[in-house]
């Protein structure tokens, strides 16, 4: 008797033939992938920038700001939040890569995603814009090449590319398949939002670009916003003030009491009626927006918190009456009137909002944005 081996033997020869068949059979039928051919998205310009002469093209204060702006609003300024990539491609996989300043990580209160990554919208048929995808940060790295949406049907289709909130982008490709379409676009023609404010503005703790109130108000409005949020330091400053004025911005809106309620009551006065001033000399009818900002979700408990927001929201209220008594025109404020809810739920630690809570902020904001903006 054949020992079992032997016997087994050609049973087992039999289905390696087949399975080579079977190989090359799939080799001949399947064709190969078409090679990726990459554009370089610092080419064209992108929307939510206001100034070309800036050090990088992912910047967002022209050069000769460092000079004039305090050292940290300066090195925020080279993170990439709000700025966003316009292109056209009927592409059924869309790669991505770019390089960033710092290693790639998460922050206590924020995902990688959000602070360095990638994220993807497309115009559905009916001309909304909607979620398609997002790239994956490579852990202690700056490098990240990635698809980005893969099996979409290939139509042509209007995309927008959002950079990274929260980490200063050096490089950025956009590569499709060389068998597909592909265009450049430009920015919206509509003038945009000017948006200044803190931490929550630039996108602090969104969970991705796309869901930061600037990008969430840009696409629901289909008019671009300029995100100069900027964290910890939205004190407006006057060479803020004068660099606001330069923007030929369709509204002004000032959102930094989060940041101010540090200062001294009186400072805090002198420093939003200077910016309101400075803005209305250079345009006179342009609406400006002033917002209380978001309550301390615990200030019912923790009475620090509770008299910081309120001593600061009611010097803006007071510098707002006043400014309007004084004939400065078309000011709109904003009350507090829980901005992110009444159930201190839609933040992720008392002060800046989850998606959740940037949803809610975005939400009040439209009713009162859209007559505002140029018909």
């Amino acid at each position: 008797m054949q020992p079992a081996t032997h016997r087994a033997l050609p049973h087992l020869l039999a289905a390696l033939f087949f399975s080579a068949l079977s190989l090359q059979a799939f080799s001949l039928s399947t064709p190969a992938a078409a090679p990726i051919v990459w554009r370089d998205a610092s080419q064209w310009l992108p929307a939510g920038r206001a100034w070309d002469d800036t050090p990088t093209p992912f910047a967002r204060l022209p050069r000769r700001a460092e000079t004039t702006v305090p050292k940290a609003v300066w090195r925020l300024s080279q993170n990439s939040a709000g700025l966003v990539y316009y292109f056209r491609t009927n592409a059924t996989e869309i790669r991505t890569r770019h390089e960033v300043a710092s290693e790639i990580g998460a922050m206590p209160h924020m995902t990688a995603v959000a602070a360095s990554g990638l994220d993807l919208y497309a115009r559905d048929p009916n001309g909304s814009w909607r979620w398609a995808g997002a790239t994956k940060p490579t852990p202690k790295t700056k490098r990240t090449e990635q698809p980005i949406l893969t099996g979409a049907t290939p139509e042509m289709r209007d995309y927008m590319l959002y950079l990274p909130l929260y980490n200063s982008t050096l490089s950025l490709e956009i590569g499709v398949p060389e068998n597909a379409t592909f265009e450049p676009l430009p920015p919206p023609p509509q003038k945009p939002i000017a948006y200044y404010g803190t931490s929550i503005v630039q996108g602090c703790s969104a969970s991705r670009p796309g869901m930061a109130v600037p990008a969430q108000l840009a696409r629901k409005l289909d008019t671009p916003v300029i995100n100069l949020g900027f964290s910890g330091a939205g004190l407006m400053e006057p060479a803020l003030a004068a660099l606001l004025a330069e923007i030929d911005a369709s509204i002004f809106i000032l959102d930094c009491i989060p940041n101010m309620n540090s200062l001294p009551p009186e400072e805090i006065a002198s420093r939003v009626e200077n910016c309101v001033r400075v803005i209305r000399q250079k345009h006179p009818a342009t609406p400006i927006v002033l917002v209380e900002g978001r309550t301390h979700a615990n200030a019912w408990l923790v009475p620090a918190n509770r008299e910081k927001n309120e001593t600061a929201q009611a010097v803006l209220r007071a510098t707002h009456e006043k400014l309007v008594a004084a004939g400065v025109p078309a000011l709109t404020y904003v009350p507090d009137a829980r901005l992110l809810g009444d159930d201190d739920e839609a933040t992720v630690d008392g002060s800046h909002p989850t998606d959740l809570g940037l949803r809610r902020q975005t939400d009040r904001l439209l009713p009162l944005l859209k007559p505002l903006l140029p018909k």
